[in-house]
């Protein structure tokens, strides 16, 4: 279900919504005529081939829309999860299932389809499908030299031919539309329909076709969100007045003492950096990951302020733009670096003899924050620790 869930759907409405969708895929499924062993053999007799019209749509359109969603940066690639291939059990699965499907006319998603309507032949493919299943995770020790022979990890087509995932995109679309093309003629002619194609049909098969490599096109040519992140931010840094926005270290000690459960500290320097220190309450959001969908939340929230640092103001800065352009929430930069924090407050040196009112009460703000920050940070150990947002891979697939 990703990146509905848990981002946009909450996790509570995983289940249902997967419901839903089964639904509605088992019924587009019916209604294509998948629960038909006819119209499925067709695909290896010649005389129809919806089986592969539907499934080189679906593929395509697919491809074209992860690719859209990457482009846009709604949608994280990296988070796809990738089926590893093992060569010899994929080739003996694929020889098996073909067989399968000639002889029974059905492929396992489609058995189900038809049982789902009554279709006695349709059960007995489940059946023999779950027998099936039964059978080799019983006999398994048996089996997986053969299951796991040839184990080449994640593989991706554009990788493996050396080209780009645009370039294939490209040429998998164009290589869709001719075989529709022509598995539109075998049909006639194995039908024996004279070939004939209608003004209608020649504009919507033209549209179809102009659209996809026009969502393409914009793809392969315009800047991808992160670009476009990226220069939206080079011009701000040049005209932005950041002074309003600037909030001094003795300013924010203060907001940790006594409002730490209303503010987000965000350190936007790498982990090593931080791990090495890093302010009371601190999380860890390195400036090169605040795109990534596990931290939408803090930068959406309206109910805390946040507050991001650095050791080079700059990188704060385009932490601060970066967060203002990507999310809601009430944003601020500490004027001092973290390393300036720390001296102020953890090293922090008591006044000469000679010092004035100011410098002891400032001293003496300070010695009390550094004090109170560290009871907070024993008392509430948890909160201390960067927050850790794992992130898993979406699996799926038919």
């Amino acid at each position: 279900m990703g990146p509905l869930v848990p981002f946009i759907i909450g996790n509570e409405f995983n289940l249902i919504i997967a419901l839903i969708a089964g639904i509605g895929f088992g019924f587009v499924l019916e209604q294509a005529g998948f629960s038909s062993t006819k119209k499925l053999v067709g695909l290896f007799y010649g005389y129809d081939f919806t089986v592969l019209k539907v499934f080189f749509t679906g593929g395509v359109t697919a491809m074209i829309g992860v690719l859209w969603f990457g482009h846009m940066g709604i949608l994280d690639l990296s988070l796809i999860y990738i089926n590893p291939t093992f060569l010899v059990s994929a080739l003996v699965g694929g020889a098996i299932m073909g067989l399968g499907f000639i002889i029974g006319g059905f492929c396992p998603g489609t058995s189900v389809c038809a049982a789902a309507i009554g279709k006695l032949d349709g059960l007995a493919f489940v059946f023999g499908s779950a027998l099936g299943v039964l059978v080799f995770a019983e006999g398994y020790p048996l089996f997986e030299k053969i299951y796991t022979a040839e184990a080449w990890g994640p593989v991706l087509m554009n990788e493996q031919l050396g080209m780009s995932k645009i370039v294939f995109a490209f040429i998998l679309t164009a290589f869709a539309f001719t075989a529709f093309y022509f598995t539109r003629r075998i049909e006639n002619r194995v039908n024996k329909i004279e070939t004939r194609f209608e003004k209608k049909k020649i504009i919507a098969y033209s549209s179809a076709i102009a659209f996809a490599f026009l969502v393409l096109s914009v793809v392969a040519f315009l800047p991808d969100s992160e670009s476009r992140m990226e220069s939206k931010i080079a011009k701000a840094l040049e005209k932005q007045d950041f002074t309003t926005v600037m909030v001094p270290a003795d300013k924010l000690a203060d907001q940790i003492v006594n409002n730490y459960y209303k503010i987000n500290v965000i350190d936007v320097r790498d982990s090593a950096a931080f791990n090495a220190y890093h302010l009371p309450f601190a999380i860890n959001i390195p400036l090169n990951k605040m795109g990534e969908s596990q931290w939408k939340k803090i930068l959406n929230q309206k109910y805390k302020t946040n507050y991001f640092y650095a050791d080079d103001i700059l990188l704060a800065e385009k932490a601060y733009l970066t967060a203002t352009y990507s999310g809601k929430a009430d944003n601020h930069i500490l004027t001092q670096s973290g390393l300036e924090f720390r001296n102020m407050y953890t090293n922090l040196l008591a006044p000469g003899p000679d010092a004035g009112k100011n410098e002891i009460n400032t001293y003496n703000f300070r010695k009390k924050a550094a004090s109170d920050m560290a009871t907070l940070v024993e008392a509430l150990k948890n909160s201390t620790q960067p927050i850790q947002v794992k992130t898993s891979k979406v699996k799926g697939g038919c």
